[in-house]
């Protein structure tokens, strides 16, 4: 079985089908890079997958759970939709931190306020809180940030703020991490520091799924690539072939496009 299966995913938004019915599955460890031209669904698909919009229709099963079923259940309520969340991280185009909190608070925030909703006895919150700062800490190290750990946002460059974006990401321990164009806000001379933070994430056999453009770091870094064309996938396969003989005059168009 593999470790996250996605089956029949539709999503219209009024009269306009922008999911046309997606299905991929995909192994544990595995970099999947999703290309195509703007307005054909890549971000829609990756909002359906961390529940920031339900899918009209379809099923999603993470590591043997099926988290959502549209034949089999009602309408999720909030708390179920957050507790479906924590399955998926995402890291958005733009950094969203809180510019009044400091780097390391951005990363404990929300696994504190979680664990203090789950857990009423002090000493036990008490003891949780110092296990979500240690772990804060050691992916602050991991992304080449413990040097930024008192500093806010607004005196980041933009790299070090996505990076710190993703490091937010993967404190709350993630099944599956998902980017959606993780450089495109960034300068140029910056998106080399938040592609070699990604390199070292699939390196670590972390599971993502990278929306981009950047087609070199996609055939470097992928296991797999999906070509998104009006909603529905038109090609898949290992990127370094995708790339190089092309199948679709779609794809052909795109690539001629972006490269």
């Amino acid at each position: 079985m593999a470790f996250l299966e996605v089956s029949h995913i539709t999503k219209k938004f009024g009269d306009t089908a922008v999911l046309r019915g997606i299905d991929f599955s995909m192994e544990k460890g595995e970099t999947l890079a999703l290309i195509g031209s703007s307005g054909n669904g890549k971000t829609t698909l990756l909002r359906c997958l961390n529940f920031l919009e339900t899918p009209d229709t379809g099923r999603l099963v993470v590591n043997g759970t099926v988290l959502f079923d549209s034949e089999a259940q009602n309408r999720l309520d909030e708390k179920a939709l957050q507790r479906l969340r924590l399955h998926f991280g995402l890291v958005f185009q733009q950094f969203h931190l809180f510019p009044q909190y400091t780097v390391f608070e951005n990363l404990c925030l929300a696994p504190k306020l979680i664990a203090k909703k789950s857990e009423s006895d002090a000493a036990k919150r008490k003891a949780l809180f110092a296990d979500i700062e240690e772990k804060a800490r050691e992916i602050l190290d991991k992304v080449g940030l413990s040097h930024k750990k008192t500093a806010y946002p607004g005196k980041l460059s933009g790299g070090q703020q996505q990076r710190v974006a993703i490091a937010r990401a993967l404190v709350m321990n993630p099944d599956i991490l998902c980017f959606d164009e993780p450089t495109s806000a960034l300068d140029p001379e910056l998106t080399g520091e938040v592609l070699k933070v990604l390199r070292e994430l699939a390196e670590a056999d972390i599971t993502m799924i990278i929306v981009t453009h950047e087609l070199a770091f996609a055939r470097e870094v992928a296991d797999r690539a999906l070509f998104i064309d009006e909603g529905r996938i038109a090609e898949e396969g290992d990127p370094k072939l995708l790339f190089s003989a092309p199948k679709t005059e779609r794809l052909r168009e795109f690539l001629s496009s972006v490269l």
